[in-house]
């Protein structure tokens, strides 16, 4: 019973609607009150909150934040797409082919799988609508490749799981580059499979000259030079994750203000918005330490690995198990929820396993990128059929190739997993 009415407590909230850092943080409360009464509720709530909010680490989320917010205020992230157009748009599929490398691009200083599908869906499906494109293809692409930018670093998924779990931030975000890189070419090669099979779902376009397609080139130097100071930084070790966060911040503040004539306004709305994020995922941390802090006094975790650990079946069908939980999961649930509520008490058992933590990590991140365009939650979906103002049935119809595309991409991470772990191995 102390375990069973603080768990049923915390369904009931997350059904009512009630945010989910809070969610965690009364949950966490009254398991507390149970198990220990008054006098651990006050001892936790006196020091959790702020000694897990003021780590240095976590300086890493606003400057991220800032980054991406600036680019979209600037306009550079609608010059990306257009730059991805001039290359690729002319191809069977083109601009669908260009919805994937720029949200793979905008991935790289967004970090947001959400912001990435509202932005492209607003900039992108309205285009291919206009030129001929069946909106299945249109929206399915657009919110199926937003789901990159959770891979693709800077990752805020990454940075959650690596502050959840203590690991290196700068490790996970390394190992985000390789297993991006394959899923990008991954959705490309699903694009163009389905528009060779069925040609009038993707009208081709006119080609552009040599000349205009060089000059667009200037539209991708922002994402390689913000890119360069991240993650160079990090590779080098010159400059640690949360450093580097800072100075690409800094970056993308100077090149959109310099060169995309970024307004006043527009920094003060943008600063607005990353303070907004950043709260409310600050407010989900607290939360969730005060709820493991539970987990842990209640013995949850450790009974549970035990449990585990006590089956007599092989290493690699617990994983398939961790796998499907995660599968339905994300079909409910938003993944920051996911990862706050499952990772104290699934990392454990990972561990004891034996599994790496950083491949562990990619591993959790794909089967979050799912999540996101699966019903009947699908929060890319939705919010890409929303900037689009299209049904969202449609961009359900949409996905289903790139949900098995992503599954097919885990299985290779699972089978060869040093294609996550190798870069982040060569950091000293």
């Amino acid at each position: 019973m102390e375990v069973l009415i603080p768990i049923i407590l915390l369904f009931i909230l997350l059904i009512i609607g009630t945010p989910v850092g809070f969610t965690l943080a009364i949950v966490g409360a009254v398991g507390l009150y149970i198990v220990g009464g008054f006098g651990a509720v006050e001892g936790i709530f006196q020091t959790a909150p702020y000694r897990n909010a003021s780590s240095f680490i976590l300086t890493t989320i606003p400057m991220f934040m800032l980054m991406a917010q600036y680019a979209s205020k600037s306009g550079i992230t609608k010059e990306i797409f257009d730059g991805a157009k001039a290359w690729v748009g002319h191809f069977r599929g083109g601009l669908a082919t260009a919805s994937v490398i720029a949200s793979a691009g905008i991935g790289a200083i967004s970090g947001s799988s959400s912001a990435t599908a509202a932005m492209m869906s607003s900039i992108a499906v309205p285009e291919m609508t206009r030129l001929g494109y069946d909106k299945k293809v249109s929206l399915g692409t657009v919110c199926s490749a937003g789901t990159l930018a959770i891979m693709i670093p800077p990752s805020t998924v990454l940075i959650l799981y690596g502050i959840l779990t203590e690991q290196s931030i700068g490790k996970l975000l390394l190992a985000g580059i390789i297993p991006g890189i394959i899923m990008t070419i991954a959705y490309v090669i699903v694009v163009w499979t389905w528009v060779r099979k069925n040609p009038e779902l993707a009208p081709t376009i006119e080609k552009v000259s040599w000349n205009v397609r060089f000059r667009s080139l200037k539209n991708f130097w922002p994402v390689l030079v913000i890119a360069v100071i991240v993650l160079g930084g990090i590779y080098t070790g010159i400059m640690t994750a949360t450093e580097s966060a800072a100075i690409g911040s800094l970056g993308m503040l100077i090149i959109a203000k310099l060169f995309w004539k970024l307004s006043w306004k527009g920094i003060y709305d943008a600063s607005l918005n990353a303070v907004r994020t950043t709260s409310m995922i600050f407010m989900i941390i607290i939360g969730a330490h005060i709820f493991g802090y539970f987990l842990t006094i209640s013995r949850v975790t450790p009974n549970l690995i035990g449990f585990i650990e006590g089956l007599d079946v092989s290493t690699w069908v617990i994983f398939a198990v961790i796998c499907i939980l995660y599968l339905i999961l994300g079909c409910f649930m938003d993944l920051t929820a996911i990862l706050v509520l499952t990772l104290p008490l699934i990392f454990p058992i990972t561990q004891s396993l034996g599994f790496d933590p950083i491949w562990f990590g990619i591993i959790i991140t794909i089967l979050g990128e799912i999540g996101l365009i699966t019903p009947p939650l699908g929060l890319n979906v939705f919010v890409g059929a929303s900037a689009a103002k299209v049904p969202v049935e449609i961009g359900f119809a949409g996905v289903w190739r790139f949900v098995i595309a992503s599954l097919v991409v885990l299985i290779i991470i699972a089978i060869f997993p040093d294609l996550a772990t190798w870069l982040p191995n060569q950091i000293k």
